[in-house]
């Protein structure tokens, strides 16, 4: 049977990356989401998860043969951090999820497999100091997430159907999305842009950073993919992370070299605060280096706010680390990796190219 592969959150970061690499590998997709992916050439049908009889509709008319489905939609409230905790959050979470696979169900026979993303936030990162490393056999964190309520959901589903399914939980990503609300790639992109463009220093605005992972939003694709045709990974989830760590402070010089920007002295401030302020400067900006005609919100999204969680903005003292064991993932025959370094330089470049961000070389 030809692989079609249907991809829910199409426009967001996990998304994109993983529409990209299905088109290079020949394989049919398409992407459903509220807008359309920054993606050349994708099939493309506009979809809200919160409408069930839209999604029945969609899935009728455009799905009833995809054998493979990857859902990286998500809904965060505006703000992003206090919604993490957030009851009705989490519900309209489940819901978007349920919209979805009720239809599928019902009117989808070839269905063979199921991608779900959690992520960090599963080992409680967010709310108190995780056990290091997080694996995946540990039990369930004691606190309220709507990634409990999506699995719990999907595994009931599976119990009674033909598919299997995966469940993710990659580190920061780092990728290409517009209005993302976790886009560190745009936030630290946008926010050197803003700087060069007044002749400012790329100052440090956080706090005290501790150990960090990332993971290469395109090598999170590739896993995806892999995932398709090994058994070890049926019924799993999976930590995933690039395979090094890194501090915020210490990759700072690195980011001022792909910036071509002096660092100058730390000055601790909040990007959400103090950048979204400034759409008459990226205007001017966009109009400088001929950018696509984007607004600083409508790249960065609510990723500012991301990025003040992530720089630990107004800390005095590091965060705990929240650090991921991949050994279960590498013993599944999954051993892909990549330098950090690399990875960012190789995303900020791509961004240029994309006019997306400004090319400081030209």
């Amino acid at each position: 049977m030809e692989m079609k592969v249907a991809v829910f959150g199409g426009s967001g970061v996990v998304g994109r990356a993983v529409l990209e690499d299905l088109s290079a590998a020949g394989i049919s997709c398409i992407a459903l989401s509220r807008r359309p992916p920054d993606l050349l050439g994708i099939n493309f049908v506009a979809l809200d998860l919160n409408d069930a009889l839209a999604c029945q509709a969609c899935v009728t008319a455009h799905l009833s043969d995809v054998t493979h489905v990857v859902y990286a939609a998500l809904y965060e409230q505006p703000g992003l951090i206090a919604g993490w905790q957030n009851d009705e959050q989490m519900q309209q979470n489940l819901t978007m999820l349920a919209n979805v696979l009720k239809p599928l169900s019902t009117y989808n026979r070839q269905l063979e497999h199921i991608t779900l993303l959690q992520g960090t936030k599963a080992y409680g990162a967010h709310v108190a100091p995780m056990r290091i490393p997080g694996r995946e056999r540990d039990p369930r964190h004691p606190h309220k997430n709507f990634y409990w309520l999506q699995e719990d959901l999907l595994r009931e589903q599976a119990a009674h159907s033909k598919w299997n399914f995966t469940i993710w939980r990659p580190q920061v990503i780092f990728g290409h999305a517009l209005n993302a609300p976790m886009n560190l790639l745009a936030a630290l992109g946008a926010y050197a842009a803003l700087q060069s463009h007044q002749g400012l220093s790329l100052s440090y605005p956080g706090g005290p950073s501790g150990v960090m992972e990332a993971i290469d939003a395109d090598l999170l694709a590739r896993a995806i993919r892999f995932a398709w045709s090994n058994d070890a990974f049926v019924n799993e989830t999976f930590n995933i992370t690039n395979g090094d760590v890194f501090r915020m402070q210490d990759i700072w010089p690195i980011l001022c070299d792909i910036f071509n920007m002096d660092a100058g002295p730390a000055a601790p401030r909040l990007l959400s605060e103090t950048c979204y302020d400034q759409e008459t400067i990226w205007t001017e900006i966009v109009a400088h280096h001929n950018l696509k005609p984007h607004s600083l919100r409508g790249v960065v999204g609510d990723s500012f706010f991301y990025a003040d969680a992530l720089f630990n903005a107004g800390g005095t003292q590091p965060p705990p680390p929240s650090l991921l064991s991949t050994i279960k993932l590498r013993e599944a025959g999954f051993a892909e990796c990549i330098d950090t370094e690399v990875m960012l330089r190789r995303w900020f470049a791509k961004l240029q190219d994309l006019a997306i961000l400004p090319n400081p070389r030209k």
